[in-house]
């Protein structure tokens, strides 16, 4: 059963490359079915883990509709459809929304670095082309531009905007968030390392990296915090720790893809200029791995 609205474990899937740069279409297929089998409630598709930045309009297209093919209605599938341009993801909203996704995500402008203003009329110009919800996502680490909680209320009395991916990993944060938005308005951890304390004041769940490579552990992680069943939540969790901090010993998604090579779901290609896992990282993550009692196919 799919989970109500957004809530639950939605992950940040990477997109996997053949050597020579192109979409590996067969790993795509293989990494639907592992999700689809192993608990997660929905996939984000040309995230900042699917390498947005370098993947064109046309792959991202191409992507959802073999997506909605293979698994669409058994998992939610959300379109990430955010740039620095506010015409610019009109126009990807429009095109994923025509597409049927279950809701598109919006990361704030990069490097321009708007005003709360400028974000809210981003955000507003882009729901109003959207057909279909709207989830925003707030991660200044890599923006340089923090959406703050007040501006994030404004923007969820509007009927589109259903949700937010806040990455600032800040349990305030999340509180703050809960008491200015209305009850109906989801928020998701943008932050695998505090998602079981953020579910305890407020968050339903999380956009997860960690989920690429433990999405059984994970999707079990984030229904026992649901439940209130802390201890579970908290031994589940305790494995899940080591990844949650090495997957990100190189800039995100360097260390997933390399982990998920060594299990065997995909091969270890990044686009430029985005090169592989640094050699003295590769025992750090294996160790993170064994630590989730992941088996590896091959040598780290």
């Amino acid at each position: 059963m799919l989970a109500a609205g957004f809530s639950g474990t939605h992950v940040a899937i990477v997109t996997p490359m053949r050597p020579e740069g192109a979409i590996d279409w067969q790993a795509w297929s293989r990494l639907l079915d592992f999700h689809v089998q192993n608990g997660t409630d929905g996939l984000v598709i040309g995230g900042t883990t699917g390498e947005s930045p370098t993947i064109s309009d046309a792959e991202l297209r191409e992507l959802v509709l073999r997506a909605q093919e293979q698994v669409g209605g058994r998992i939610k599938l959300i379109a990430g459809a955010g740039t620095n341009s506010t015409a610019s993801t009109i126009a990807k909203v429009r095109e994923m929304s025509a597409l049927g996704v279950d809701g598109v995500l919006l990361v704030t402008p990069a490097y321009n670095r708007p005003t709360q203003e400028g974000l809210y009329q981003h955000f507003a110009a882009a729901a109003a082309a959207s057909a279909v919800p709207v989830i925003l996502y707030n991660v200044p680490g890599r923006t340089a531009v923090d959406l703050l909680p007040p501006t994030v209320a404004r923007l969820a009395a509007l009927p589109r905007i259903v949700a937010i991916k806040e990455a600032v990993a800040s349990l305030e944060r999340i509180r703050e968030l809960r008491a200015l938005c209305p009850p109906s308005f989801q928020i998701l951890s943008g932050d695998d390392a505090t998602v079981r304390e953020a579910m305890a004041v407020g968050a339903c769940g999380v956009i997860s990296v960690t989920g690429n490579v433990a999405p059984a552990l994970m999707s079990a992680m984030i229904r026992a915090a649901a439940a209130g069943e802390t201890a579970e939540a908290e031994r589940l969790d305790a494995k899940l720790v080591g990844l949650h901090d090495k997957l990100f010993v190189e800039a995100n998604p360097i260390p997933v893809k390399w982990a998920m090579a060594r299990m065997g779901l995909i091969g270890d290609t990044l686009r430029l200029p985005l090169t592989e896992l640094s050699a003295r990282y590769h025992e750090t993550v294996a160790a993170a791995l064994r630590q989730a009692d992941i088996t590896l196919a091959t040598a780290a």
